[in-house]
């Protein structure tokens, strides 16, 4: 059955959805053993439902620029399933955005949302509008006109987007005011909202917090460890890596690698995390190689000066590897590398970073792999945590949303624990995560029928 999905999917999407592909081929090949077990899933179609789209939204964004020249951008709202609850997921501005880069992340979302154990369904959405170079003017422009043409689908019980890569609480004000200005209504459409009107406390945090929340559940459980003294390796330098770095800091593990499009720094004496920030934080995008001039004893590698096929931000030796860049990120070469260095956790920050064969070959000798879909459930979680705050016309202090983010992440690497061990496939937290995930979402799909 498996198969035959798949043949059809190949067929019936483009060669530029490969990543949906990929997404949708590790998914199904998990739940083979419980799709045979129940009846029910062939009878009601369930897999064949669950890997097409509600509704493929797209749209063209007309603006202006500040010298008055028009511009004309594709937006999208990929609506994949909402038997669990209204569509949830980010918005995503970046020059690489499709509609097959967002069909994966959207179905990557139903199983991530699905997980949390909340009442959410999975979206995805965006343009291939580049905030980069543009000024703030430009930018609240664009985000108008995106809205008027996305806000006919949203809702605060209809579809609930978020920030993304290149979304972040600026672009989200601009988005909400823009949808309160259309419609007069003062409600929770969006989250990743500014703290001053709406938003949650904890968001920009969330999914790096989360990841690390996951992965100390993790290590406690399956190895009796912590993180106390533990050299670990994280790619990325955006928001997720850089609140990954900082948690694990404080959980006293040596982060000694970051990275950027450009290269990779690599410090010994453990990632000045205040350094980093003065590069990357507040609109500034200060190539990594600048680090070194303020660090002499760190050491950069640019893309070009490392071996071909591998990236240098896993050549070193470490107890755990922490991917928060992007996607396929890590192949089969950094995945021996990660082995020949004495690696034991691989905890993906980034949605699907790394590929196939470098999970099957971790899994394979004996490495303990978080997938995304599991670890960085964190931002979602807070994200439907500011919906409720919304709804109840509340506001939870820090405290109470770290605590929350903090039990529902080991609630979820119990879940997936549990499942991975009911299945047969102990430690396989990939399995675990898909059928756990997939339990839910089917169940829901058969009790409301067709």
């Amino acid at each position: 059955m498996v198969e035959k999905i798949l043949a059809t999917l190949e067929q019936s999407n483009c060669a530029t959805d490969t990543t949906f592909i990929q997404a949708v081929s590790e998914v199904l090949h998990s739940l083979e053993p419980i799709v045979s077990s129940d009846r029910r899933y062939n009878d009601y179609a369930i897999l064949e439902r669950l890997v097409t789209p509600d509704r493929i939204i797209q749209f063209k964004v007309q603006w202006v620029d500040d010298a008055h020249r028009v511009h004309i951008n594709n937006g999208y709202r990929i609506q994949f399933n909402n038997s669990l609850g209204p569509y949830k997921g980010g918005l995503r501005f970046h020059p690489s955005v499709s509609i097959g880069v967002l069909k994966f992340l959207a179905f990557e979302q139903i199983f991530k949302n699905s997980l949390t154990g909340l009442p959410i369904g999975g979206a995805k959405g965006g343009s291939d509008f580049d905030p980069k170079g543009k000024s703030e003017y430009e930018i609240m422009r664009f985000c108008r006109a995106f809205m008027r043409e996305l806000h006919p689908y949203i809702g605060a019980r209809i579809d609930v987007p978020a920030g993304d890569i290149g979304v972040g609480a600026r672009e989200i004000g601009y988005l909400f005011g823009e949808y309160k200005h259309i419609t007069r209504n003062y409600d929770g459409v969006l989250s990743g909202k500014p703290y001053a009107f709406g938003g949650s406390l904890l968001r920009p945090q969330a999914t790096g917090y989360g990841v690390v929340y996951f992965a100390r559940e993790m290590i406690k459980e399956e190895l009796s460890e912590t993180f106390e003294g533990k050299i670990c390796c994280v790619s990325g330098a955006g928001n997720v890596a850089l609140h990954t770095i900082e948690k694990l800091q404080k959980l006293g593990a040596i982060v000694i690698t970051c990275s950027d499009s450009e290269g990779t720094i690599y410090d010994p004496n453990g990632i000045d995390l205040k350094v980093v920030l003065s590069l990357k934080e507040g609109g500034h995008r200060i190539s990594l190689e600048q680090y070194r001039v303020k660090i002499p004893t760190a050491t950069y590698t640019s893309k070009s000066e490392y071996q071909e096929g591998a990236h240098a931000v896993w050549s070193y030796p470490c107890f755990g590897a922490f991917p928060c860049a992007t996607q396929n990120e890590l192949n089969e070469r950094d995945a021996q590398n990660l082995i020949n260095h004495g690696c034991i956790i691989v905890v993906e920050g980034a949605n699907m970073p790394t590929e196939s064969k470098a999970i099957e070959l971790l899994q394979n000798k004996g490495i303990l792999f978080a997938p995304g879909k599991a670890s960085n459930a964190g931002g979602v979680a807070v994200s439907e945590f500011e919906m409720s705050q919304n709804a109840s016309m509340e506001k939870w202090d820090y405290d109470k949303v770290d605590s929350k983010l903090d039990k529902l992440m080991c609630q979820t690497y119990k879940r997936i624990s549990l499942t991975a061990k009911e299945y047969g496939c102990a430690r396989n937290f990939v399995d675990g995560a898909n059928i756990a995930a997939f339990k839910r979402v089917a169940e829901a799909m058969i009790l409301e029928g067709v």
